[in-house]
């Protein structure tokens, strides 16, 4: 793709995002639309289990995600039927509630409205029921110590709009609820029951009808930590009545089942309510039915706090609902039981555990049955999701499935591989991932989705910048964390071949590559820091019990075990089988790596710190292969933001929150490399975040905080720089900046602009002949904010291949909403 001038027409496609979902309990909701629902930093994210691709992120929210709800769940189904329609709820850590319009079939989205700004705190939980096939109940709470009962109505015509209202409001005290329940009352009653799991270990059960007040009904108290969750069931038939089933979990490390017993109210006095709820546990009336409240079960078998309980979905055959008995469980032990009882006794066992067996994890903080009640799901602490599915014939057989991985902290840095084959990224999660397009694994439209396919670096501080090593050899890159030390590392021989498989390429090389390349994978050290090769012809030896590393025997590390993926990784063998060994470490910097770039040739490497003094803000120069430090260069007073070198590699360019740019001749010598000053410029009133040279000329663009773009061209002496154009005003500060050539002849390209709100612009550039008055600039297309990211943008990279059959362009993109993205730039 080429467009007939820098200011083409551009139309831009969503071909990937990975995003990780935020380490909070009720984060996530699998809706009967079967897609699921989570929050990513502060936007919505949905994702298809089929597909194990996100399809969207939800922009609107200024603070972080805590909690989604469907409207719409898979209890109500029954009563309003599929719909073509539906509608998700999300609330934030700012207290506001924001309602979304999901068209799934059409995959259409849109924001329906905002809930009036009651919660002063983060909301915590949300619960809904339908009560009709256009009304809805929800529940709210929040930190504030205050749950909203809410009541929405939805349009009957595809041009309408939702209608909200507050219903009520219960102030709960000082110790607020954190987990809630709703559901309609059985019989001709038509009222509603809402449980409240608070931090002070009870559960309170309220009453309240469609139209009025809720009013507090009774206490179970039998918990010793704090409630996490409740689900309350549909009606079962026991003994000829209508019965309720609450099942809820705590910290305590168990999950209890309550049996609401429903009789006529006739059957009992007054006077012995309180004498029958002494003996056998609460009683309250509701209208003409009298409930009593029992502990029907109580369910051991988790070994740390249970965050989650959900009744499995119920099952319409024929005409009659079907409430399944059975309960899954999700809990921070990294294990998730599915419950049932017993079909002899009626005892409650645990029939299914499945469970995450990394090592690093620190277990689940949800699960969720699928609409089917064929699949379930969990969402853990390394903000992974976990998704089981019974592939049985005659019996359970629960194996794991594909989903969508991805950062769960800002991703700061990304690298295209030398031959565009994926995209390495880094992040303060502490992990290097690398995402490639599956060619064996196909969308809809014929087109290879993307997955996570390796984690090279699973480190212990946060990692701030990236660079791959360009040039022939083997994959290698350098990375730089809140350390002083940059680390390089290199593929191992498992990553090849997996890398073979991902592309669908001819395996007949693999003879080829274990003669090549002799280390198999690596492990990892007991403190997180070093990565250690396993070579091939050691793999197959069996571990020995002592080790001359006395802090590795301070915990019991288990051995990684690299292996050749020929479909797709799940979580657990990311975690730990697939990290690549470090080759070398590089001293020298005096504070924590912040930038890195490697040039053209795969010859050097510029690297910087953070810095607050001249002599700390040197850009260091490292020659790749002997690793050895060639050039200190210093220019700036403060960290320097951005390094990059120039298309011919002669010239090195710096920008930094000095609001300095400066550019550097290279010249290579015998003993390493000269370099000199050529011009420094105050270029920006504020900080410079980003800078990217034209691939084809001596001229760069910088972006800044003051919100301005700036073209630059380097004179053809390089002798000095000169300012050829200012682009207008952005909408925000500009973060992230990434030049691609068009036509080389005429100097035409395309500037893709990552601003500090997330949006994303692309500019035609057409600069002549390096003169001002020939240069030209127009804003080619801004993308849709819902292609866009949600907060800050850190990064932009081209990819220097085009695909050779569709020739579309290429652009990756992250940013601090945890999420990568790759778009498809297409010219019209």
């Amino acid at each position: 793709m080429a467009p007939a001038n820098g200011g083409g027409d551009l139309s831009v496609e969503p071909a990937f995002v990975g995003a990780g979902c935020n380490r909070i309990v009720n984060n996530v909701s699998w809706g009967p639309s079967g897609l699921v629902a989570f929050g990513a930093q502060n936007a919505v994210a949905i994702f298809c289990p089929q597909s194990a691709q996100i399809l969207t992120t939800l922009p609107g929210h200024k603070a972080v995600v805590n909690c989604t709800q469907w409207v719409l769940t898979n209890k109500d189904v029954h009563k309003v039927g599929q719909k073509e329609l539906h509608y998700l709820l999300s609330g934030s850590a700012d207290g506001v509630i924001m309602a979304w319009e999901i068209r799934p079939s059409q995959r259409i989205w849109r924001f329906a409205l905002q809930f009036p700004g009651m919660h002063k705190k983060g909301v915590t939980c949300l619960t809904s029921v339908m009560i009709s096939a256009t009304v809805a109940i929800c529940a709210s709470t929040s930190s504030d110590g205050i749950v909203h009962i809410w009541k929405i109505t939805f349009p009957s015509t595809d041009n309408g709009n939702c209608q909200i209202s507050c219903l009520d409001s219960l102030s709960v005290g000082s110790k607020p609820m954190v987990a809630l329940s709703l559901t309609m009352v059985p019989g001709e009653n038509c009222g509603l029951l809402l449980a409240m799991g608070s931090l002070d270990q009870k559960i309170h059960v309220y009453y309240g009808d469609l139209i009025g007040k809720f009013s507090r009904v009774c206490e179970l108290k039998d918990h010793s930590d704090w409630i996490r969750s409740l689900d309350f069931s549909q009606p079962v038939m026991l003994e000829g009545k209508h019965n309720l089933l609450l099942v809820s979990s705590s910290q305590d490390k168990t999950i209890r089942i309550w049996k609401l017993a429903s009789s006529p109210a006739s059957e009992l006095k007054k006077d012995d309510i309180g004498l029958t709820a002494y003996i056998e546990g609460p009683v309250f009336v509701v209208g003409s039915t009298r409930y009593q409240v029992s502990l029907e079960s109580l369910l051991i078998g988790h070994e740390d706090w249970v965050y989650s309980v959900e009744w499995q979905p119920p099952i319409l055959i024929g005409s009659n609902l079907n409430q399944p008995m059975s309960i899954l469980s999700a809990s921070m032990d990294k294990t998730m039981m599915i419950w049932r009882p017993e079909r002899n006794t009626g005892i409650w066992m645990n029939v299914v555990t499945v469970g995450e067996l990394s090592h690093s994890a620190l277990g689940f903080y949800g699960g969720h049955w699928a609409p089917d009640g064929k699949s379930i799901l969990a969402h853990g602490y390394g903000g992974s999701f976990h998704l089981w599915r019974d592939v049985g014939f005659g019996s359970e057989n629960w194996q794991p499935q594909r989903v969508p991985l991805g950062h769960f902290a800002s991703v700061f840095d990304l690298a295209w591989s030398q031959s565009g084959d994926y995209l390495l990224t880094v992040s303060h999660d502490q992990t290097t991932r690398i995402f490639a397009p599956w060619k064996n694994v196909k969308a809809s439209d014929n087109r290879a989705m993307w997955h996570e396919i390796a984690r090279p670096q699973v480190h212990g501080h946060d990692i701030n910048c990236v660079c791959i090593i360009q040039g022939s050899g083997n994959h290698r890159f350098v990375s730089g964390a809140d350390e002083k030390v940059a680390r390089v590392f290199e593929a191992p021989l498992s990553f090849l071949k997996t890398l073979n498989y991902t592309w669908a390429r001819e395996q007949g090389n693999f003879d080829t590559l274990d003669k090549e390349v002799q280390i198999l994978g690596a492990n990892m050290s007991a403190l997180g820091l070093s990565q250690k090769p396993i070579y091939l012809n050691s793999a197959r030896e069996s571990p020995t019990g002592t080790t001359n590393d006395a802090m590795d025997s301070l915990e019991t590390i288990p051995d990684a075990v690299p292996t050749v993926f020929t479909e797709p990784p799940v979580e657990d063998q990311l975690a730990w089988h697939t990290l690549w060994p470090e080759s070398h470490k590089l001293y020298g910097h005096g504070n924590e790596l912040f930038s890195l770039c490697c040039n053209h040739a795969g010859t050097l490497v510029a690297s910087s710190c953070k810095a607050q003094s001249a002599n700390v803000a040197e850009i260091w120069l490292w020659e790749v292969g002997s690793w050895k430090s060639v050039g200190r260069l210093q220019s700036h007073t403060l960290t320097v933001t951005q390094i990059e070198f120039s298309h011919d590699d002669t010239l090195l360019l710096t920008v930094s929150r000095d609001r300095q740019l400066s550019v550097f001749s290279l010249t290579k010598t015998s003993d390493g490399v000269d370099h000199k000053l050529i011009d420094k410029h105050e270029a920006h009133k504020r900080i410079i975040w980003a800078c990217s040279w034209n691939p084809v000329k001596h001229e760069f663009a910088t972006g800044s905080r003051d919100k301005t773009v700036k073209i630059w061209s380097v004179n053809k002496d390089s002798s000095s720089v000169n300012l050829l154009s200012t682009l207008p005003q952005f909408r925000d500060s500009v973060t992230a900046l990434a030049w691609r050539a068009c036509n080389q002849s005429r100097n035409t390209g395309l500037l893709a602009v990552g601003m500090d709100n997330g949006f994303i612009e692309i500019w035609g550039i057409a600069s002549g002949n390096l003169e001002a008055s020939a240069f030209s600039a127009t804003c080619a297309i801004r993308l849709d904010p819902f292609l866009c990211h949600v907060s800050t943008v850190y990064r932009l990279r081209w990819k220097e291949v085009n695909d050779s059959e569709s020739g579309v362009l290429k652009l990756a993109s992250c940013g601090a909403d945890h999420s990568v993205r790759v778009f498809d730039v297409h010219g019209k």
